[in-house]
């Protein structure tokens, strides 16, 4: 067995199999080939059922709010199935900054672009197409999904590294 030092606290374990296993207070992660297979096959249709809430938000149930949740379980679930540190090395907050400021660029455009063509923020007939309202409420769908998706996966990686028991708080300074 090889021993390395991870900078989350934790001492990690590997074995010649590459089975992870934590040696501290943590529950230790094992490799199930069950739930990786599972998680395999169905993150794609996950996926496109947070990508459907988002862009059918606008005619039925659902929106941007409830499909970036969706789409953020997404990364939860590979983060069970394959380990919080290798996603989370895989994914790490320069990509997730990127998701949510292409998110807000997205719903910022979008509601501008109705001032460049002369109407109000989001008012999507302003603009000089066919179906604007229907694309424009798309877009903002998409861009408020991405941020949600972003700031989940975010809040999901911040959780999962705990905090450090021996920095002083607040009140012992």
């Amino acid at each position: 067995m090889s021993h390395d030092d991870r900078t989350d606290g934790g001492t990690v374990r590997t074995s010649t199999n590459n089975r992870i296993f934590r040696t501290e207070d943590q529950t230790p992660y094992v490799e199930s080939t069950i739930i990786m297979t599972t998680v395999r096959v169905i993150v794609p249709f996950i996926l496109t059922l947070g990508l459907f809430v988002m862009f059918h938000g606008a005619d039925s149930a659902g929106g941007g709010f409830q499909g970036g949740v969706i789409a953020g379980t997404v990364v939860l679930l590979l983060a069970f199935a394959f380990g919080i540190e290798p996603v989370r090395d895989w994914l790490d907050a320069a990509r997730l900054l990127g998701l949510v400021t292409a998110g807000l660029l997205t719903f910022l455009f979008v509601g501008f672009g109705g001032l460049v063509f002369g109407g109000s923020f989001l008012q999507y007939t302003a603009y000089p197409i066919s179906h604007a309202s229907k694309y424009g409420i798309e877009l903002v769908e998409l861009g408020i999904g991405a941020v949600v998706a972003g700031i989940i996966t975010g809040l999901f990686f911040l959780l999962a590294a705990g905090f450090d028991t021996n920095e002083p708080l607040e009140d012992d300074q």
